[in-house]
């Protein structure tokens, strides 16, 4: 979830919605998710000042630098995981994983 915030762009801030439709987890599981990274600091929770039903969440600044951290670990993971294929088989992987997004986008499922 805290990639999720990230990639959002700036200021790191989803809605609670936002991030239960990403997740694929019930509503009871991303706020249990969200009371436990928040009790580290590593999101706050927005409260909409027009519609007090609306919660936003944002990444903190300790979480951004827990992302940060962690970006760098999860490359080195991924170049390990792709080592073993070749510079066609990488291009067939990354046709193929492009195929796969377009036609989930076609269907209306968002990631």
């Amino acid at each position: 979830m805290l990639m999720t915030l990230r990639r959002a762009g700036e200021p790191y801030e989803l809605s609670a919605g936002a991030l239960l439709k990403t997740s694929m987890v019930t509503s009871g599981a991303i706020t249990a998710r969200i009371d436990r990274m928040e009790s580290k600091s590593l999101v706050e929770r927005i409260r909409d000042d027009v519609d007090r039903r609306s919660v936003r969440v944002r990444l903190t600044a300790h979480g951004n630098d827990v992302v940060n951290d962690l970006i760098g670990e999860h490359v080195a993971n991924e170049e390990r995981l792709l080592a073993g294929l070749n510079r066609p088989e990488l291009d067939r992987l990354s046709d193929s994983l492009r195929a796969l997004l377009e036609s989930l986008g076609d269907r209306g499922v968002r990631l």
